[in-house]
């Protein structure tokens, strides 16, 4: 009985990790997301990234305070970027200067002020009308004959005699000008067209006001005043730019009896938002979509900006347009392309580079090294130094199983990234080389079976 001579199976080296890129994948597009949000919320910060304008008032009680207060609120609440810092001032004349100084990025001013040569429209705020008066049914027929007669100014501010010598063309310190006075406050038409009274009353104030002052009606059923025509109204506008032609539309300040009972034509000033001429026709044009939609907020509760009016457009303005605020009115506002064309193509370029140099970090930082084929002929090879050493068909099959789990890994790693073909052909070469010599062990030992007193071939069996 021969005995069974133990074998020594070459010992199975532990198999070679395959690294996955599954996990590395996923860390990529995971910190891609990360990027991306962070791009759109770093954009989207810039682009509404708040600016803050400084508006210049009179006195927190004059209109153009109160407005300042209602644009700001409207603002802040349609959450737009623009932000107001309002700073009062002592007067209005104090706030143009400040203003024309550059001190200020918006103010608001009437036309017959003296105008800062950098100011831009962007609104037209309110109308102050001109209402020539005269006692009972007397009628002045021209402003020549108006020139004659003692005249008292129903308005706010001294500022506005001043306006009515320059209509008038009567210079100051001559007796014409000695006879325009300020009517005392809390005046009565009673009482200023009292015997050795004033011959006529020109109030000045805003037409919201006017349309709202019903002390006109309770005067008119006493036939109490008349209000006059200004036919010269045309001629004084075009003397002076500053001077809008107004219309005084029926019944307006009565409506029982209608006074006036026919349109009368007269002149007035204009109130406008002005900002500086280089504001960015983007803000300017914000700015002014957002007074335009919002109208009803702004007004203020005696009627002041109650019917806002776009900015006149005309390049023969009497002050010219902010071009933003023109773009808007005139429907030609800039698409965020057209604005931003020249920045995106740059951006884009820009995003291109970047892009490329993320890449390629993730793809050394991240990402797993694909393994070379050519590599793997090392293991292989390492198979091939061990079959002269296998005594036994145990172990060239253990031999070629090991050979086989090479080539499976191979061919998984090239399907899934983590193995390259660099090299490919040595391994094909490797594993060809290596099988044949498996093959031609596996020959040499069937050959050898029985005749060799060292060799003891032992096959076992394999359980199922």
């Amino acid at each position: 009985m021969s005995a069974e001579v133990p074998t020594d199976t070459p010992e199975k080296p532990p198999p070679r990790p395959r690294v996955s890129n599954r996990r590395q994948m996923l860390l990529f597009a995971a910190l891609t997301l990360i990027l991306s949000i962070a791009t759109v919320w770093g954009a989207r910060t810039w682009l509404r990234n708040s600016e803050t304008l400084i508006f210049a008032v009179g006195d927190a009680t004059s209109v153009e305070a109160r407005f300042a207060g209602k644009l700001a609120a409207v603002l802040k609440n349609n959450s737009s970027k623009l932000r107001l810092k309002i700073v009062p001032n002592a007067d209005s004349a104090k706030a143009l200067a400040q203003f024309d100084r550059r001190q200020a990025d918006l103010a608001v001013l009437r036309t017959d002020a003296k105008i800062p040569p950098r100011a831009r429209a962007l609104a037209i705020l309110e109308h102050d009308l001109l209402l020539l008066i005269s006692p009972g049914g007397k009628k002045i027929k021209s402003l020549a004959e108006l020139k004659k007669k003692k005249i008292a100014i129903m308005a706010d501010g001294d500022h506005n005699a001043a306006f009515v010598r320059s209509i008038l063309e009567i210079p100051d310190g001559s007796d014409a000008a000695s006879r325009i006075q300020m009517a005392p406050a809390y005046s009565t038409f009673d009482k200023l067209f009292a015997a050795g009274g004033y011959g006529a009353v020109i109030a000045i104030a805003h037409a919201s006001k006017i349309v709202k002052d019903k002390s006109y009606e309770q005067y008119a059923k006493r036939d109490a005043f008349t209000v006059n025509a200004i036919d010269e109204s045309k001629a004084l506008a075009r003397r002076n730019p500053s001077i809008s032609e107004e219309t005084l539309a029926t019944g307006t300040l009565s409506s029982t009896p209608p006074i006036p009972a026919d349109d009368l034509a007269t002149v007035g000033l204009q109130w406008l938002l002005v900002a500086q001429s280089r504001m960015s026709a983007p803000t300017a044009g914000d700015l002014a979509r957002t007074i335009y939609e919002n109208k009803a907020e702004l007004a203020l509760e005696n009627g002041f900006a109650s019917r806002i009016e776009p900015a006149d457009t005309d390049k023969d303005a009497f002050i010219v347009a902010h071009q933003g605020a023109a773009e808007y009115i005139n429907d030609d506002t800039k698409s965020f392309i057209d604005r931003y064309s020249d920045l995106a193509y740059l951006a884009v370029a820009a995003l291109s580079i970047i892009g490329s140099i993320f890449a390629g970090l993730y793809t050394k930082v991240t990402r797993v090294a694909p393994e070379k084929a050519g590599e793997l002929a090392t293991a292989i090879l390492d198979i091939g130094e061990r079959i002269e050493h296998a005594t036994s068909m145990d172990a060239l099959d253990a031999l070629q199983d090991e050979l086989e789990t090479v080539l499976r890994g191979a061919v998984i790693g090239l399907r899934d990234g983590t193995i390259s073909t660099d090299g490919l052909e040595t391994f094909k070469l490797g594993y060809e080389f290596v099988r044949d010599e498996i093959g031609m062990r596996r020959e040499s030992l069937k050959r050898h079976a029985g005749h060799d007193d060292y060799v003891v071939i032992v096959k076992t069996a394999h359980s199922a």
